[in-house]
């Protein structure tokens, strides 16, 4: 297992740079950005491209990992595939296109992304657009030899992403039903723990069940704001309590989630991705979360 993180928090940094300070500070990979380039976004960690796919030039990129003596784990580009409006959708399913063959050109195994969901629509009625959606999108990543991990948030943290959020894919039962519709074996999770501790789903039972489809891992931890969680409760889907945090600073066990990623076989790369509003600001505060959460994983991952 190798230890690695999510370059979206370090947006005005190059790559260069990012791979410079991983490689000094022990990192062995990067999950790289690859958002459209100069497009920006409304949301937090988001719109970053460290690879503009758009003109990728695939000889640059590898000759700085191999400068640097690390892996790239994922490429990573995370908006909502099943945006309501036809336009955004088109917009966002190209883009992931674009990172797929971008993916392949640079011999990178894994892309991660998000199913997404129409906010306002139930369950069923998004596995029906589901059903329209990915399965040529995940058959157009087997072609070009790339394995598609979606990770779990929910993607329901503001008013603005009531009363749904914005990610189909947050449970094991919805996992189940889309593995059912797209059973490829290039289509899997990007496991992140943080979001199943707010929903009370237990993390280590996942790995063991989910095993085989666990293609790439974020570290991310979650903190349970009590008094939050008692003035608003469970009803109002975790806004006002879950309080992302960097590992280490959370409720995850981490030594029982890697001891139950050892035991399921995986061996690829644990991802942290940074979200944690206390080591925000400047970059040397971001670079500062990043160590304490390597710190509290790198004794588990050798």
């Amino acid at each position: 297992m190798k230890l690695g993180l999510l370059t979206a928090a370090l947006p005005d940094l190059s790559l260069e740079e990012v791979a410079r300070w991983s490689h000094d500070n022990g990192f062995d990979a990067l999950e790289i950005a690859c958002w459209p380039a100069g497009g920006g976004t409304g949301r937090r960690y988001a719109g970053v491209s460290h690879i503009d796919v758009d003109h990728l030039e695939p000889k640059a990129v590898r000759s700085i990992m191999r400068r640097y003596h690390l892996d790239i784990s994922a490429l990573a580009y995370y908006p909502n595939n099943l945006d309501p409006d036809t336009d955004a959708r088109q917009a966002v399913n190209d883009h992931l296109k674009r990172v797929i063959e971008a993916a392949q050109q640079l011999e990178v195994a894994v892309v991660g992304t998000f199913v997404g969901r129409d906010q306002h629509r139930s369950v069923d009625d998004n596995l029906e657009d589901f059903a329209r959606v990915w399965p040529p999108l995940v058959r157009f990543a087997r072609d070009h030899g790339v394995k598609v991990a979606i990770e779990n948030c929910p993607m329901l943290f503001s008013a603005d992403e009531w009363p749904g959020g914005r990610n189909l894919a947050y449970s094991p039962a919805i996992w189940r039903r889309m593995f059912e519709i797209v059973p490829d074996d290039n289509f899997g999770l990007n496991l992140d723990p943080s979001h199943l501790v707010w929903e009370f789903i237990d993390y280590v039972r996942v790995v063991r069940d989910f095993a085989s489809r666990i293609f790439h891992v974020h570290a991310k931890d979650m903190e349970i704001d009590r008094d939050g969680l008692y003035e608003h409760g469970v009803m109002s889907l975790g806004m006002g309590w879950q309080v992302p945090r960097l590992p280490g600073l959370g409720e995850v066990r981490w030594d029982r989630f890697i001891g139950a990623l050892y035991a399921a076989g995986y061996d690829w790369v644990v991802s942290i991705e940074h979200e944690d509003r206390n080591f925000e600001g400047n970059i040397e505060l971001v670079q500062r979360g990043f160590v304490v959460a390597r710190n509290a994983l790198r004794p588990l991952i050798v």
